[in-house]
């Protein structure tokens, strides 16, 4: 069986001769000591190449100006400008290549949330053929993830914010549901234009973790992930095509609702104390029903030992594995810390060797 293969019956739950094993590829910029990882992943792992679907619609025209902040750090003020008046959010960024942080949001009112909605629908771009072109260059190592982007629930908070979207949720719970409706007929659009260019069947979504345990509730959870994924999954699943889902955080109480959107393959899966929900929890609820996609914490690629990480590797293995389907073994993130490549390698190499030495 080879990669791509392997791969293909992951996302559709089928019978493999082994697990599947793959990292995320996010790593730190223009940093060589990653190298010898990149070259190692990309000889003996299964293989998927980015393809961003979002690209297809030009974002709306913003300008952005500067002001100094602290010592080592600039504010950068964004204006997004909507047929109904400005928008502005404030982003300090570290001048040191330190991690910045968002200081204000586009929305903070229902009366922002009026402006946006007046923004017309982006208009897509016609030529996917670079997509084409990204798929015979993976051939029979691994599959192409067309990137859709942000969920429409997880959108909608990233606009607000953690808190102001919470607030929101109870104060506005209408406007923020027409948020998420322009978001979902974007996406159905974007879908439909892309099924009829053959583009697929492997699509990717995120943004479900920002309305999730413990900040919102089970029902928040159902009321703006579960609805408005459901008809963007119905439309890949009605066109032959299967979706991953990434949602890290303390998912137990709605891990069912994975199930019951239709995601095909759900990365991570974390206990504590990172989530809550075990190897052998997850896989009573996802059997049959949901490829998983972990689980080994990224910080232990750091921070344990090669043999400490081929134990936990075997562990995953037998509490989701014992039907010969379902798995891809993966950390839970990208590789992170800069200049720390070669300390990560054996720890990298031990998971993968391990995978696939693995005979049951």
């Amino acid at each position: 069986m080879n990669r791509a293969e392997r791969l293909r019956r992951c996302y559709l739950n089928k019978q493999v001769d082994r697990p599947a094993v793959y990292s995320r590829t996010s790593f730190p910029k223009d940093d060589p000591s990653y190298d010898r990882l990149k070259a190692y992943l990309l000889d003996h792992t299964e293989l998927k190449e980015k393809w961003d679907s979002s690209a297809l619609e030009p974002s709306f025209p913003t300008r952005t100006r500067t002001e100094p902040y602290l010592e080592d750090f600039e504010r950068r003020i964004t204006v997004l400008q909507t047929p109904n008046g400005a928008l502005e959010s404030t982003f300090l960024a570290s001048l040191k290549g330190q991690p910045g942080m968002q200081e204000t949001y586009f929305l903070k009112t229902r009366q922002d949330v009026e402006k946006y909605l007046s923004l017309p629908l982006p208009e897509i771009r016609e030529d996917v053929s670079d997509f084409f072109a990204v798929q015979a260059q993976v051939k029979d190592r691994g599959i192409v993830d067309v990137r859709l982007g942000t969920n429409p629930g997880g959108f909608a908070a990233v606009l607000f914010g953690t808190e102001a979207f919470a607030v929101m949720s109870v104060t506005d719970r209408d406007i923020l549901h027409a948020l998420c409706q322009r978001r979902m007929n974007i996406l159905i659009r974007r879908l439909k234009f892309l099924i009829g260019k053959q583009v697929g069947p492997f699509f990717s979504m995120l943004g479900e973790e920002y309305i999730a345990p413990p900040i919102h509730s089970p029902d928040d959870f159902y009321d703006f992930n579960v609805k408005y994924n459901k008809p963007i999954i119905d439309l890949i699943h009605n066109a032959g095509g299967r979706i991953h889902i990434h949602c890290h955080g303390s998912v137990k109480q709605v891990f069912q609702g994975f199930v019951d959107m239709g995601a095909d393959v759900l990365h991570p899966f974390e206990p504590p104390p990172m989530g809550n929900i075990t190897a052998s929890e997850a896989k009573a609820i996802a059997r049959d029903k949901l490829c998983l996609e972990g689980n080994i914490q990224i910080h232990r690629m750091y921070d344990a030992t090669p043999e400490d990480v081929r134990k936990e590797t075997e562990a995953l293995i037998r509490d989701v594995f014992d039907d010969n389907r379902g798995l891809i073994v993966s950390p839970t993130a990208s590789p992170y810390i800069r200049g720390q490549g070669e300390a990560c390698f054996p720890q990298y190499k031990a998971m993968i060797d391990t995978v696939r030495e693995w005979t049951g």
